[in-house]
């Protein structure tokens, strides 16, 4: 996985309301309703871009689904278990121990979640051609690209972020 954000992630991040909520089920919400866009434009252009047999294309498909789907398990499961733990240090009674649990619950997330978007591309990595695993990360890197730029411009003209706040202008702080 690179470094960058994972390309249905970077939707859901923007778009996944960010208050007390737990993390969103992907058929819920604008954040679900992002998702699946997401990975109906990857699914829609994945035989094409990729140069897919129609064998390989009923293959891979689930496997995508499932990489989209752990790519967004991992991002929810981080950002909620650091949630827990902003929530206990400003509580103002935290202990240490109960800090420590917490901190080693995110450290797991930290750990696990990209582990198994690992495992999930390697799935995909096994079903492909070295060209076609080039392709594929191609493709993601190209809708997560796009997914930013989208985000960008809603931003510049004023739609609310991922709280619900509208986006400050160029010309305020």
């Amino acid at each position: 996985m690179s470094g960058l954000l994972p390309l249905a992630g970077v939707l859901a991040l923007a778009l996944l309301p960010q208050g007390g909520a737990g993390p969103r089920a992907p058929q819920g919400g604008p954040g679900g309703e992002a998702a699946k866009m997401v990975d109906a434009y990857i699914v829609s252009n994945l035989q094409e871009s990729l140069g897919l047999t129609d064998e390989q294309f009923v293959k891979l498909l689930p496997l995508v689904k499932r990489l989209q789907s752990e790519r967004r398990a991992s991002m929810q499961g981080r950002r909620r278990a650091v949630r827990e733990l902003r929530q206990l240090l400003e509580s103002g009674t935290a202990t240490e121990a109960q800090v420590a649990e917490q901190l080693r619950e995110v450290k797991r997330e930290e750990v696990e979640g990209p582990e198994r978007v690992r495992k999930s591309t390697e799935g995909i990595d096994a079903a492909l051609t070295p060209l076609q695993q080039a392709k594929f990360r191609v493709l993601e890197s190209d809708v997560e690209r796009r997914i930013r730029e989208i985000i960008g411009q809603a931003r510049r003209q004023g739609a609310p972020g991922p709280r619900g706040k509208q986006q400050p202008t160029a010309d305020e702080p």
